[in-house]
């Protein structure tokens, strides 16, 4: 089925950003930036279907030449940290063929510029090698200001301006996709459709999927193993799935003592095991809600006591793959040097700790056969120091 995606991304100066960059990576182009003097060369970049610059009714035809056009966005803004171009990153239905879900980015890009005055670069990307071959999608990047008939940016787009609610602006841009799209869809035989609406808001019952982001993804397709952020998201679900079958429990409980109660035939006897099951289960509930709130603190606090713990026992924090192997030894057990940095590690714990124990075995043994005085002897085995070798 045709899965539906819409996002907005601001091109902004305060992030290290550029529209020429921005540009020149998506139509995978070379794009010389007059400002700054940078260049930024993509040529060599795969997957680029398409790039295509598409501009309102009555502009003139220079306009579509690319380097101009995002050169002359960038030195229309004189703010550090002005927001130089705004990108909508839509999903193709992989049910079109290639022609019209590049005809439907058009459509959704000329839509755009007739309606808000603006430029519009419009890149189709194919799926990437190692990911879903059916992630189709379109980075439209949008100038913010309005393009006149001469061909000069001249003001700032209405839904730019100061002020505005972008929130109803970001609704109506989605709700727009999904209309152009689910024509697009029945125009070509198909049943299927798409819906910009949250999941509660269409009555689906069902926790939404999560979006990894290019990192994570990035990792899984180098290494092919599951990032951090997927282990997270799949122990997150674990939790929630305990959590859904002890409130099942609860809530049969609850059922069977509702269902007691009705079939009940004045028997007094009866009437107190009832209320006796209801008491039992509304303690049970309440156990739970505290446990899992004493879980929730516990996981919230963990980390920073963590942090506390190493900060007082070393002078400073080690970095995870040193701290997970630190965890497990005792506060003894860590050598310092002179700067309080962690010089090295008791690499023979494991044989002090047998040292002690056939120490403290032999003497026991021994006291045992009738040798007075080992008991001591023992005390005193195990409050001796011990010093490692070479040290």
């Amino acid at each position: 089925m045709a899965i539906y995606h819409l996002c907005v991304k601001a091109i902004s100066r305060s992030t290290g950003r550029s529209a020429t960059a921005a540009a020149a990576y998506r139509a995978g182009c070379k794009i010389v930036d007059e400002r700054t003097g940078e260049i930024h060369d993509y040529t060599r970049k795969g997957g680029v279907e398409s790039a295509d610059i598409v501009l309102p009714d009555g502009i003139p035809e220079w306009v579509t030449d690319r380097a101009k056009l995002w050169n002359a966005a960038e030195l229309t803004e004189n703010r550090k940290d002005a927001c130089v171009a705004r990108e909508f990153e839509v999903a193709l239905p992989t049910e079109l063929s290639a022609t019209e879900r590049r005809r439907l980015a058009m459509d959704f890009a000329k839509d755009m510029a007739n309606r808000e005055g603006c430029a519009v670069d419009v890149a189709i990307h194919a799926p990437s090698r190692d990911g879903d071959n059916r992630n189709h999608h379109a980075h439209i990047l949008r100038t913010t200001r309005k393009i006149d008939a001469s061909g000069v940016l001249s003001v700032k787009l209405d839904t730019e301006k100061a002020g505005r609610k972008r929130s109803d602006d970001l609704a109506a841009v989605r709700a727009r996709w999904a209309d152009m799209t689910n024509e697009r869809l029945q125009g070509n035989g198909m049943a299927t459709r798409v819906d910009h609406r949250t999941l509660s808001a269409q009555g689906i019952d069902r926790q939404p999927t999560t979006h990894l982001g290019p990192t994570a993804s990035s990792y899984e397709r180098r290494t092919g193993e599951s990032s951090r952020k997927r282990l997270e998201f799949e122990l997150v679900a674990a939790e929630r799935i305990i959590r859904a079958k002890e409130i099942g429990e609860i809530e049969r409980q609850k059922m069977a003592i509702d269902q007691a109660i009705i079939d009940l035939s004045g028997n007094l006897a009866a009437a107190l095991r009832v209320r006796d099951l209801r008491r039992h289960a509304q303690r049970l509930h309440a156990q739970f809600k505290a446990q899992e709130n004493v879980e929730i603190n516990a996981k919230e606090n963990q980390y920073g006591n963590e942090q506390r713990h190493f900060k007082q026992q070393i002078g400073f924090i080690p970095p995870p793959h040193v701290r997970d192997r630190l965890h497990y030894l005792s506060d003894g057990d860590l050598v310092l040097d002179t700067s309080g940095d962690v010089r090295a590690l008791w690499t023979d714990v494991p044989h002090r700790l047998e040292q002690s124990e056939a120490r403290i075995h032999y003497k026991m043994q021994r006291s045992a056969e009738g040798i007075e005085g080992v008991n001591e002897d023992v005390q005193d085995d195990e409050n001796e120091d011990f010093n490692p070798p070479g040290y």
